[in-house]
């Protein structure tokens, strides 16, 4: 079980600072919500939680079993989930799946991805190369790419953007299967999400 622990973290862009002073602690089974307004730094919170952007001061860690992690370590502990995270249009989602699978040292994970296109509610369609895929199916295989490691951690970063009904549900259940047996992080300006939140941390 990982422990995310965030202490004292601040953000400034230029002269304008984005946020500060920001601490917390988020434990295994546990699901942390983070509101704000467009331009608040919800997004840029969890890209210094997934190691992709550096505090301006302040700090981040991961912990296992009392023992604080690497960066490194920790980077492959988490999936995250991002509207800007870029696929490849011009391979199908297996395709995809399969490359990313690899860069992470996966092997015989052919049954993972069938899996996980299943789950996502991409069965049948995971030979469609992604030049076809609306913008909800491409969604729903960053999902599928974030657990492919099932990781303990997972960032969320406006969960269900373009997303129908049924991607919002399995949505749900994902995040409902993750906080069994690690922890989730959503970003969200969708009022609706706050019941996922076990903490909630309000950005302005």
């Amino acid at each position: 079980m990982v422990t995310l622990t965030v202490n004292n973290v601040a953000v400034r862009y230029g002269s304008r600072l984005i946020f500060e002073a920001v601490s917390l602690q988020l434990r295994p089974h546990e699901v942390l919500v983070v509101t704000g307004a467009n331009g608040s730094g919800k997004s840029t919170f969890l890209r210094i939680l997934a190691g992709l952007q550096q505090a301006e001061r302040g700090e981040v860690y991961y912990t296992r079993a009392a023992s604080r992690l690497t960066p490194t370590l920790a980077r492959d502990l988490i999936g995250l989930v991002a509207p800007d995270l870029a696929l490849y249009r011009e391979l199908s989602a297996r395709e995809n799946l399969r490359f990313f699978a690899t860069l992470r040292g996966l092997v015989d994970c052919d049954s993972t991805i069938d899996r996980l296109l299943d789950r996502v509610g991409l069965g049948g369609r995971g030979d469609d190369r992604l030049a076809v895929y609306s913008s909800g199916m491409t969604q729903r295989l960053r999902y599928a790419f974030a657990l492919l490691h099932q990781p303990p951690i997972l960032l969320l970063d406006e969960p269900t953007v373009t997303l129908d009904e049924r991607g919002a549900g399995i949505v749900a259940e994902l995040i409902a299967e993750q906080r069994r047996y690690g922890s989730v992080v959503i970003a969200t300006n969708d009022p609706r999400e706050l019941r996922y939140g076990d903490l909630i941390l309000g950005l302005t």
